[in-house]
């Protein structure tokens, strides 16, 4: 009955207007809101603004990441996803509620565990502005962060260091932001202020943003500036938000830009003489929410058009759902012999989109029996096309209903492929329950919550799910037909890791999706995990690296190098860091420094912690590289905010011993050592453990010492069971043991300590007459063997000293101990040297074991 014309579309290209679809927008969210403090005062506000402010711009259609009350390491874990997801993206959002103040011009974001009771506290408990700002950079193309958090400072302690120095605390508000290009930064209030809670459930600023943003296709400043207006009349006057903008780009937070969905030409018969006929025109579908208004262009000339019994003119207007009810009444007589009519009409929605649509009649004479034969068929393809609507729409919700798709994180959108039973240009589906976590898409534009698709779209639905989320989501359409016909459908979407990613992926990499294993970690099937997701996704360059990882604890080096370049030739951060880290080991290619410093400084402009932690220690203490203390620190502080334990061990060496002008300061060294601790890194755990046993920046505290060291030792941590067996040996905190002493360096020695294995020796010798001699040599060809900084210069000459027959007995035993044999030359001592480093090494075969 109703059908499209493509001789009569071509005569109309001219009178259509194209609708040309540009690239789906990558923009992601991340809203906090910090209410529940326990150190300081609450605030009422940050809970409620982060609901109402998530949801803002979720109806925009962003990917939204929402946390309230976090601490320090929530915060630092769910920024890391934050920024997995941000990785490419082309406008990124940082919206905060909740305190913050200002140190020397920085800004500090505080989480809600921060008690800032000493100096260095700011350092490991605080949240640096600008840090949150130079990641976004060094991620996406745009950078957008919203503060609400411009209160006065509410601890009590003023001072705290910052780099090199001891600064005091602003009272009130924070402190101008220098951004880069393309960056907004928006305050609550302007530089210095303070701003309010306000009377109701919300701020002042959140409410007013939550209320404007939503405006369609205003850009972010225009935005603002009618935040501003809401602000201060809300305050009368007492708050003023404030922004500094350096965009160059638009950014617009509620785009409305698809035109409406129509049919362009359709063809229709229809009777003269037997009064109004239905039309039966499909109504428009609004993609993106609204209403839709209908113009008539050109009305048919043989008759007149008829809503609710009305004559509709030309130019005049008619609700979008009124389409499907216009009637054409053609006078007696017109159509014989059979003539050609149209209607031209426009759609055009609340945002400026619009789109045309035809209708070619041909017009019959409804008089005689011929008329009345042909009533009598156009009557009974219209019950025939109401019908097979109703059994369209209950078979495109019987496609969807109960379906369960797995998704794979970290891919980018992923084709749904759901295959309706219908082509029907009548049926439309509204998503009447958007997903929770991640977002719909279309290959021409993002869905949001009160988004409509064609049938014809269907098949290109696609998914992206949000990093770090599992929980399955679930998805509601209501499928609608002209006739009136709807029918509700759900599915559910489950996210899922790929194995690679549970079986190598790395911790702390800012374009991974998992926390990610150690590489003693990684088990003998990651590889062939890993080669199956670089063949199933050639172009996600974090497979590539994983894949080299695998490899690389396979102890298949050159294999391992060819995918970690790869991996870093398709953008992938980790995997830069990692070439430098070959060239500084020397892991299967000669020890380059210097080359090894290019790639740490290429992963470290990319916000790489792994890249700033060994281009701030290169920097710092000059390895390959013209000394630059200030940088140095600097990238390890950076580095350390971004929760990587290493570089807080540096730091809190550097503070212990005070190196390169920097003055020691114990309780300096002793928070990030608590930090590390906090993250269950198993190096802090032993330092940490030796502060309380000498005393240096805490209370001597042998028993809090002894739980460290059995902590880290659990962990695997190589030097804790010499730590540990100090404490058995001398008696120190526990009852002295000395076999429990030797046992504890005997299993220092195993995980490669060679002061465990030096002082193993030492305990043998103690024993008088009853010493092994050939145990004592053995020891301490382990030492010499281990100590590949040349650490301990005394064992070598400790080890010259003992006669020819221990040296032999130890020499046969650990030859004894090759499963296959290594060629010898040399004195003794050189021998039982090469012997002990391959017993160690053919029990230790693993790659960066700890």
């Amino acid at each position: 009955m109703l059908r499209r014309c493509g001789f009569v579309a071509a005569l109309m290209l001219a009178s259509v207007t194209a609708f040309d679809a540009s690239a789906v927008e990558r923009r992601v969210a991340f809203v906090i809101g910090n209410s529940d403090y326990r150190e300081i005062s609450a605030l009422k506000n940050p809970a409620k603004d982060v609901v109402d402010v998530s949801n803002t711009f979720r109806a925009a259609g962003f990917d939204v990441f929402v946390a309230s009350n976090l601490t320090k390491l929530q915060f630092e874990d769910q920024f890391r996803n934050y920024l997995a997801a941000v990785d490419g993206a082309d406008v990124a959002v940082v919206y905060y509620s909740g305190h913050g103040f200002q140190i020397g011009g920085e800004n500090f974001l505080i989480p809600v565990d921060a008690s800032l009771k000493d100096a260095a506290d700011v350092e490991v408990q605080a949240i640096k502005l600008n840090d949150v700002l130079q990641q976004m950079r060094s991620k996406s193309k745009i950078q957008v962060i919203i503060l609400d958090a411009c209160r006065n400072n509410p601890f009590p302690r003023k001072d705290y260091w910052l780099r090199d120095q001891l600064l005091t605390a602003s009272g009130t508000g924070l402190a101008q932001v220098r951004s880069s290009l393309n960056t907004l930064i928006a305050f609550a209030t302007e530089p210095g202020a303070v701003a309010y809670d306000g009377a109701g459930d919300l701020s002042p600023f959140s409410l007013a943003f939550s209320r404007r943003a939503l405006a369609p296709n205003q850009e972010i400043r225009t935005v603002m500036s009618a935040v501003r207006r809401d602000v201060v009349e809300a305050t009368k006057g007492l708050q003023v938000p404030w922004e500094n903008s350096s965009l160059i780009d638009e950014v617009v937070l509620m785009r409305r830009s698809s035109r409406p969905s129509l049919p362009p030409v359709l063809e229709r018969v229809v009777l003269s003489g037997v009064g109004p006929v239905d039309l039966n025109l499909p109504e428009p579908v609004e993609v993106d929410g609204g209403s839709i208004t209908v113009s008539i262009e050109r009305p048919p000339a043989l008759g007149r058009l008829m809503l609710n019994g009305k004559v509709v003119e030309a130019g005049e207007l008619i609700q979008g759902k009124d389409l499907p009810h216009l009637q054409m009444d053609v006078p007696k007589g017109v159509g014989e012999p059979e003539e050609m009519d149209m209607l031209a009409y426009a759609a055009r929605d609340n945002w400026g989109g619009e789109a045309k649509g035809m209708l070619v009649f041909r017009v019959k004479s409804g008089e005689g029996t011929q008329g009345e034969q042909v009533m009598a068929s156009l009557e009974a393809e219209q019950k025939q096309q109401v019908l097979q609507r109703g059994i369209h729409v209950t078979g495109a919700a019987e496609a969807i209903e109960n379906r369960e798709i797995d998704v794979p994180v970290g891919i980018g959108a992923v084709a749904l492929n759901l295959d309706l039973p219908t082509d029907d240009s009548a049926v439309s589906l509204k998503v009447a329950n958007y997903p929770a976590t991640g977002t719909l898409s279309l290959p021409d534009r993002a869905l949001t919550p009160e988004s409509s698709l064609t049938v014809g779209e269907v098949e290109v639905l696609r998914y992206e799910p949000q990093i770090g989320t599992s929980a399955p989501v679930e998805v509601t359409f209501e499928i609608r037909a002209d006739s009136g016909v709807s029918k509700p459908a759900k599915m559910k979407l489950s996210p899922s890791v790929d194995p690679c990613d549970l079986a190598a992926g790395e911790p702390l990499d800012l374009q991974g999706v998992v926390p990610g294993l150690l590489p003693n970690e990684i088990g003998a099937d990651a590889v062939k995990l890993c080669e199956t997701a670089v063949k199933a996704y050639p172009d996600v360059a974090r497979f590539r690296y994983e894949l080299g990882r695998a490899l690389l604890a396979a102890g298949k080096v050159d294999q391992a190098r060819k995918a970690i370049q790869q991996a870093a030739d398709r953008g992938h951060v980790r995997a830069v860091f990692e070439l430098g880290y070959l060239y500084a080991t020397g892991t299967g290619l000669a020890v380059d420094r210097k080359q090894a410093n290019t790639f740490y400084a290429a992963a470290a402009d990319k916000g790489d912690p792994y890249g700033m932690t060994s281009w701030g220690r290169a920097l710092f203490h000059g390895y390959g590289v013209e000394r630059d203390t200030g940088k140095g620190l600097d990238l390890l502080l950076k580095a350390a905010a971004m929760g990587h334990t290493y570089a807080m061990n540096d730091l809190a060496a550097i503070f212990t011993e005070g190196r390169n002008g920097v003055p020691a300061d114990q309780a300096r060294a002793v928070a990030f050592l608590e930090a590390g601790v906090q993250r269950q890194d198993m190096y802090s755990m032993n330092l940490l453990g030796r502060n309380y046993l000498s005393g240096r920046g805490v209370e001597k505290d042998p028993k809090a010492a002894l739980a460290l060291f059995q902590k880290a030792i659990d962990l695997g941590q190589p030097y804790a069971p010499g730590s540990l067996a100090r404490m058995y040996r001398d008696g120190v905190g526990v009852e002295q043991n000395l076999d429990e002493a030797q046992r504890l360096f005997e299993l220092a020695t195993s995980r490669g300590d060679q002061s465990g294995a030096y002082d193993r020796a030492a305990l043998e010798m103690q024993k008088g007459d009853k010493a092994d001699q050939a145990v004592a040599v053995r020891f301490l060809a382990f030492t010499v063997a281990l100590d590949l900084r040349n650490e301990l210069p005394d064992a070598r000459a400790t080890l010259a000293k003992f006669g020819a027959k221990a040296k032999a007995a130890a020499l046969k035993q650990l030859r004894g101990e090759l499963k296959s044999k290594i060629p010898l030359s040399g004195s003794v001592d050189k021998q039982l040297v090469k012997v002990a480093r391959a017993v160690w090494e053919q029990a230790n075969p693993r790659r960066d074991l700890f």
